[in-house]
C-alpha cells in the first residue's frame, strides 16, 4: 500500500538537525505504538509504514544527505516518498510472523518486542483425541458411571448413557490434547464397542435369543424360564411348537429412550437328549408305534 508523501523528519517528529540517536529513539517509540501486532486501528498499519520509510532513509547517512539536498526528489527524479520512484519498500521487509522481519533492523525489533522478532503465538485449542471403550451389552443397556483407564496413563470417570449404541461416541470435554499458547485443551471422544453377548443378539431396539425346549415341551406346550438381558422371564410355549417358532416378549428388549424398550424375540429350538435312559427309550418307542405324525409329509 503506497503511503502519502510526507516530510520524513515530520513523520518521525524530529528536527532536521536531529542526531542519529534521536532519530533512532523516535522511531522505536513510534514503531512500538503503531506496530500492527499491537495497534489494531485500521490506520495504524499505514502510519507504521510511513514511520518505517522515514527511518529507512534518515538512518542511512548517504540517503539522509541526499534527502536533505533534494527533498522529495532525493532518489533522482522520483515522485517523492511513497511515489513511483520509491516502489513501496523495495529494500525493506514489512511482513510479520514467523521467520520474517525488517531485515537490517532485526536488532532494533528485538529491543522493541521483548528480545525476539517472532510474534507471540496465539492461543489455540488443542486437537481432539479418540479412544475405544469396550462395554458388555448389559453395561451399555443400563448405563451409569464407570472408571476407565486408557493406555495405563490416566483414569477417567465416564458417565455412560443408558442404551448407548455400538459406534456411538461419548465426549469428555477438555480431556484431549493440550492447547498451545494458553489455549484450551481439546476433547476426548470414547467410541463405544459392544462385546458379543453369549446368548443375545441386538438388532435395532430388539433382542434375539434361542429358547431351548424338549420334544415333549414343544409337543404338549409348557411354561418355561428364559434369561432376559437383566433378569428371568416366564415364557409360554404353545403346544405343537416346531423349531424356528418365534415367541415375543414385549418390553424386554434394548432401551430406546424415553423409558421405552424394544422387544425380546425367543426362537424355539427343540433339543433332544444325547443319551437316552431305558425308560426314555421305551417311551419314545411307544410314541413311535402309536403316532401317525409324519414330519416329511408336507415336503
Amino acid at each position: 500500500m503506497p503511503v502519502a508523501a510526507r516530510d520524513y523528519y515530520e513523520a518521525l517528529g524530529v528536527p532536521r538537525g536531529a542526531s542519529s540517536e534521536e532519530i533512532r529513539g523516535a522511531y522505536r517509540k513510534l514503531a512500538r505504538r503503531y506496530h500492527p501486532d499491537v495497534n489494531k486501528d485500521p490506520e495504524a498499519e499505514e502510519r507504521f509504514q510511513e514511520v518505517a520509510e522515514a527511518y529507512e532513509v534518515l538512518s542511512d547517512p548517504e540517503k539522509r544527505e541526499r534527502y536533505d539536498q533534494l527533498g522529495a526528489n532525493w532518489r533522482g527524479g522520483g515522485s517523492g516518498p511513497g511515489g513511483q520512484g520509491f516502489g513501496g519498500f523495495d529494500d525493506v521487509e514489512v511482513e510479520f510472523g514467523e521467520g520474517t522481519g525488517f531485515g537490517e533492523y532485526s536488532d532494533l525489533f528485538e529491543g522493541l518486542f521483548g528480545g525476539s522478532r517472532r510474534r507471540a503465538p496465539r492461543p489455540r485449542r488443542g486437537p481432539d483425541l479418540e479412544a475405544e471403550l469396550e462395554l458388555s451389552l448389559e453395561e451399555a443397556a443400563n448405563g451409569g458411571k464407570r472408571w476407565v483407564s486408557l493406555a495405563g496413563e490416566r483414569s477417567y470417570e465416564v458417565t455412560i448413557p443408558p442404551g448407548v449404541r455400538d459406534g456411538q461416541r461419548i465426549r469428555l470435554a477438555g480431556e484431549g490434547a493440550q492447547g498451545n499458547g494458553g489455549g484450551p485443551g481439546g476433547d476426548l471422544f470414547l467410541r463405544v464397542r459392544l462385546r458379543q453377548h453369549p446368548r443375545l443378539r441386538l438388532d435395532g431396539d430388539d433382542l434375539y435369543t434361542d429358547l431351548p425346549v424338549s420334544p415333549w415341551e414343544a409337543a404338549l406346550g409348557e411354561t418355561v424360564e428364559l434369561m432376559t438381558l437383566n433378569s428371568r422371564a416366564q415364557v409360554k410355549v404353545p403346544a405343537g411348537s416346531s423349531c424356528g417358532r418365534r415367541l415375543r416378549l414385549r418390553g424386554e428388549g434394548y432401551p430406546r429412550g424415553g423409558g421405552h424398550r424394544g422387544d425380546l424375540y425367543a426362537t424355539v429350538k427343540i433339543v433332544v437328549p444325547e443319551k437316552l435312559s431305558r425308560a426314555e427309550r421305551k417311551a419314545f418307542k411307544e410314541l413311535a408305534e402309536v403316532s401317525k405324525f409324519d414330519p416329511r409329509a408336507s415336503r
